[in-house]
């Protein structure tokens, strides 16, 4: 599927030539602005953007003459005009929404540039289902490009997905349109050790003159960090230190310092450019992970910018990491990126920069945001039937699924336990005593130790893996079940009582997938997610209402981490440390190995 609203340049550069010259109009310009120019770090009052076909054809301090009878005016008055707003690295699927609907929530926020991964969907519908993601990418009125997903598993031998993409995958998707790199390579172990599919992928993306995407979560700077980058990954978005941003430049990657809806990871490494003084053209902002209500309530990439410049970030250098130096590390730097001549015309009309409200935003030359209200459709894909039906539970499940069985004759043991650090994607490994009582181990919500179980939602084989877990404090009789569940998208439940958690994992194979909490017997929040068992077609507020009453029913278990619904569902991503839970058992990520619910008795 084609994009269609918008020329290459070589289409239009007669236009734009004439345009600039004078000898044709222009379609739109914007009048008596000051202009940020991303290039050259400067800010230049009284100037004029002459637009045309979409694009940028002059910018300069009189565009009188390009205006013809036809020439729509927009009046800066002496605004900032900036570029739009990029994300460099993100999963549309983490706001449980389409890519029409995250498009329609991140236009008024001036984000018209994103670049994005579906590895959640590749885990569930494989290849065709990245394809249906990429399409109705490409039908946006803003510029959508998709990463095709490198590590579906993102661990092989740790985990079982839905489906398994492989290097012929790869290639073949490196020929679509929409296509503009590798997705994150998040089997850094893989790559350190030479595997040869990890490195079929990576070359064939390198053949395809495209970027490949990285994906380093370990703290581990030594010969493991650096046979990584010597396997190609050109970026990385999991560094969480100074010395994770410096060492990452210093090797010719690009830093990508993400602040998501709970991942804060910006204040920590910015320092490298404040303080440090590194060159800000190996840094770039993005988000990874966004839920709707962050979207609905606090902004996308403009809340990353004002994050980057409340750290002390010069406006100007946090601009260029949200828009230029985004572009050039795509291979798109005389296409977007700057409102420069030949580019794409995004532009953002803002009063302030360090506030950063979002006023007015063009996209391709015309206006798609006014204070806040997006102004153009956002098409939506027809999905499919079979992308609708994909939670696959088997039989339902009961209580007794959840128990974990003590050695014989134990009275206590010692469990292994999942531990959540709030507002960062690592866990801890942690340990705790727990209490034998008939046979079975039993949870202690006075050590806020619950229990977490992984059950098989792909091919309906009726398996549950039980585990613990500590962080969320949750209080009295609950469950929480959830078929977003990174990567691998089974269902995590978690839960201080079996037979809620029985409730909760049924009633998601009742609606196809979402996520629900129940207290007491009985559900108290429910976000239906059909597609995929991810995301929602409903418009972003729709699905951000019911966001924010599912977090509110956490919060009523006794939950009082921030934005702890990121935290459950990634304790199956097992290529981040230290602790998680797969199909096939507990996982220490810091060997890259299975290990024991219980420790052995000394």
């Amino acid at each position: 599927m084609e994009q269609t609203t918008l020329k290459t340049w070589a289409e239009c550069a007669p236009r734009l030539v004439n345009v600039a010259a004078g000898r044709e109009a222009a379609d739109l310009i914007i009048r008596n602005g000051r202009w940020v120019n991303v290039h050259s770090r400067e800010i230049l009052a009284g100037h004029d953007i002459a637009i045309a076909e979409g694009r940028i054809a002059y910018v300069g301090p009189d565009a009188s003459h390009c205006i013809g009878p036809q020439t729509e005016l927009i009046e800066a008055e002496d605004r900032f005009m900036i570029p739009g707003l990029c994300d460099a690295h993100m999963h549309i699927e983490s706001g449980m929404l389409t890519p029409a609907e995250f498009a329609r929530a991140v236009i008024p926020h001036g984000t018209t540039s994103m670049f994005t991964d579906p590895h959640e969907i590749a885990n569930v519908l494989g290849l065709a289902g990245v394809r249906m993601m990429h399409d109705e990418a490409l039908m946006q009125p803003i510029n959508v490009f998709t990463q095709m997903p490198s590590c579906a598993p993102s661990a092989p031998g740790l985990e079982t997905t839905g489906f398994e993409i492989t290097p012929q995958d790869v290639a073949e998707a490196m020929q679509w349109p929409g296509i503009i790199g590798l997705g994150e390579m998040m089997n850094f172990p893989g790559v350190a050790n030479a595997d040869p599919k990890m490195l079929a992928e990576i070359a064939a993306t390198q053949n395809a003159g495209k970027t490949v995407g990285g994906h380093y979560a370990s703290p581990d700077l030594g010969p493991a960090f650096h046979a990584y980058v010597a396997g190609g990954p050109a970026d990385d978005h999991e560094g969480t230190c100074e010395a994770d941003a410096i060492a990452r430049v210093r090797q010719g990657m690009r830093s990508m310092m993400r602040l998501g809806s709970a991942w804060f990871d910006v204040e920590s490494q910015i320092t490298a450019i404040t303080e440090k003084g590194l060159d800000p053209r190996g840094f770039i902002l993005c988000t990874d992970d966004c839920h709707s209500g962050t979207l609905v309530n606090d902004g996308h990439m403009n809340r990353v910018v004002r994050h980057a410049i409340e750290c002390g970030c010069d406006p100007l250098i946090a601009l260029q990491m949200a828009t230029i130096n985004t572009a050039t590390h795509f291979g798109l730097e005389r296409d977007l990126g700057s409102i420069t001549p030949g580019r794409r015309a995004d532009v953002i009309l803002t009063s302030d920069l360090k506030t950063l409200p979002i006023q007015q935003v063009i996209a391709r030359g015309k206006t798609v945001a006014k204070n806040g209200v997006c102004l153009v459709d956002c098409p939506h894909y027809d999905w499919p039937k079979h992308a609708r039906q994909t939670v696959n539970l088997g039989p339902q499940r009961r209580a007794m699924d959840f128990d974990i069985s003590a050695p014989n004759g134990a009275n206590t043991v010692t469990a292994n336990v999942i531990g959540v650090v709030e507002n960062q994607a690592p866990t801890k490994a942690l340990k705790a005593t727990l209490n034998v009582q008939d046979g079975l181990v039993e949870m202690d919500v006075d050590q806020d130790v619950c229990q977490i179980a992984l059950v098989e939602r792909h091919r309906g084989l009726g398996s549950t893996t039980n585990a613990f877990v500590s962080g969320f404090g949750y209080q009295g009789r609950m469950a929480m079940a959830s078929t977003v569940a990174h990567d691998s998208h089974h269902m995590i439940v978690v839960g201080t009582d079996k037979e809620d958690m029985a409730l909760a994992a049924n009633r998601l194979g009742e609606v196809g997938g979402g996520v629900t909490v129940f207290k007491d017997g009985q559900e108290i929040a429910l976000i239906k997610l059909p597609i995929a068992g991810l995301m929602s077609d409903q418009p972003a507020t729709q699905v951000a209402a019911k966001a924010q009453a599912m977090m509110q029913a956490m919060q009523t278990c006794g939950c009082t981490l921030n934005n702890a619904y990121m935290q459950h569902s990634l304790l199956a991503l097992v290529v981040i440390p230290e602790l998680r839970i797969s199909d096939l058992g507990l996982v220490d990520v810091t060997k890259f190995e299975m290990t024991t619910v219980l420790q052995a008795p000394k």
